[in-house]
């Protein structure tokens, strides 16, 4: 089963697909990490989602780029595809949405769980950067709703089947 699950920041998509996760597999889990600890904010996040999943016998795998490369199978959890997309876009050679969205969908398991945000919701005027990251997220996302069988919007710890 193929699962989008989407939301805004800490509005609880990733206890909702660790939970999800144990409920589907039939013996592993595989986190794949994608969060780079950039900044006493980011390590903080990190440590924190570390907590979350302690004693949950999660198999943990830190993969910022080249998600296709990560060797699973039974249940995979990509936390988060947000953060995949701004690591292969703000590097030295940038790759767009449509290579994340194909990377992600090179993953062989029997259970893929997709994180992401939804970053369509604010105001504000952004730099160009910002819009063509929002923009790539947004592709991604679409083909991501698409692509899975199951679709979840989370807003305030309130899981929202859409599909």
């Amino acid at each position: 089963m193929n699962v989008l699950i989407i939301g805004g920041s800490g509005s609880g998509k990733s206890q909702y697909a660790e939970e999800l996760a144990q409920k589907l597999k039939k013996d592993k889990v595989y986190y794949i990490a994608c969060m780079e600890p950039y900044g006493d904010e980011g390590r903080r996040r990190i440590a924190r989602h570390r907590k979350m999943r302690e004693g949950k016998g999660f198999i943990t795998i830190e993969q910022y780029r080249d998600i296709d490369k990560v060797n699973t199978e039974d249940t995979v959890i990509i936390e988060g595809v947000s953060c995949l997309m701004a690591n292969e876009m703000f590097k030295k050679k940038p790759k767009d949405g449509r290579y994340v969205l194909e990377c992600i969908k090179k993953i062989k398991a029997d259970n893929i769980i997709a994180v992401t945000d939804n970053v369509q919701e604010g105001g504000g005027d952004y730099d160009e950067a910002t819009l063509r990251y929002m923009e790539e997220l947004s592709y991604i996302n679409a083909g991501l709703a698409e692509w899975a069988d199951k679709v979840t919007e989370i807003v305030c710890g309130i899981c929202i089947d859409m599909k």
